[in-house]
């Protein structure tokens, strides 16, 4: 299976606070890719750095075999990954139509009619085609984390970044979700995604990254990595020995 992103040593810190540290990792074409870790941890600074929202101090990042350390985060948008954000902030006063709009203009980067199709398939996969009309800004909570989805799905990413996409749901609405994820996951679309709400996590993930202080402390097949005694103690309080 061909690699589509790989970290090599990257690094990031804010004076003495290191919130990557030497972080490797590799992610497989159509892969799902899972990290967990304590608050703080580094997860969501670790996401920044793959889309360029900020800039690593060491290591490289490649994606599809380019090194796209130094490219600025609309650059990356358009060799395709896309990333939606923990808190969504849609454009409130626009439809969820428009909104997808934005995101398949930058992100495709072509004329607004070129990306209707691409649009309105995108609402029709996220559940979101009868709201198409809709400000925005009277999306329920659910509805406004499946626009936060469909925007960055819009771009027509490679790689998909799911930060806690799943956080405030119901259990009802969360299956819903991880239902929609797994769609796109079929459809070829490599995902990472950052969950705190664990079992939406293992319905979807091919394999699991724990990261603790910014640095990776297990690996592997989601459910081994979830009953490392390690894992328990770091990410749940459980004792080692418990």
């Amino acid at each position: 299976m061909s690699e589509i992103l790989r970290l090599a040593s990257v690094s990031k810190s804010y004076g003495a606070l290191k919130v990557t540290d030497a972080l490797s990792l590799t992610l497989a074409k159509d892969e799902a890719l899972g990290i967990i870790g304590p608050n703080g941890a580094g997860k969501s600074s670790l996401f920044n750095l793959i889309a360029g929202g900020i800039g690593v101090d060491g290591g490289h990042i490649y994606f599809h075999g380019q090194d796209i350390t130094g490219i600025s985060a609309a650059r990356r948008c358009r060799l395709g990954i896309g990333r939606s954000y923990q808190i969504p902030h849609p454009f409130a006063g626009m439809t969820v139509f428009e909104n997808l709009l934005v995101g398949g203009v930058f992100g495709q980067n072509v004329a607004e009619k070129q990306t209707y199709a691409c649009c309105i398939d995108v609402l029709e996969k996220t559940g979101l085609i009868d709201k198409a009309n809709l400000p925005a800004g009277k999306l329920t909570l659910l509805e406004r984390k499946r626009l936060e989805l469909a925007r960055a799905l819009a771009t027509n990413p490679d790689l998909l970044l799911l930060d806690e996409i799943a956080g405030g749901l119901t259990e009802h609405e969360c299956h819903e979700l991880v239902a929609t994820i797994l769609d796109i996951k079929a459809r070829g679309v490599s995902i990472i995604w950052i969950e705190h709400i664990v079992h939406a996590l293992l319905a979807v993930v091919d394999r699991l990254i724990v990261i603790n202080f910014g640095v990776k402390v297990a690996e592997g097949d989601p459910r081994e990595v979830m009953g490392s005694a390690e894992v328990r103690e770091i990410y749940m309080g459980i004792e080692a020995d418990a």
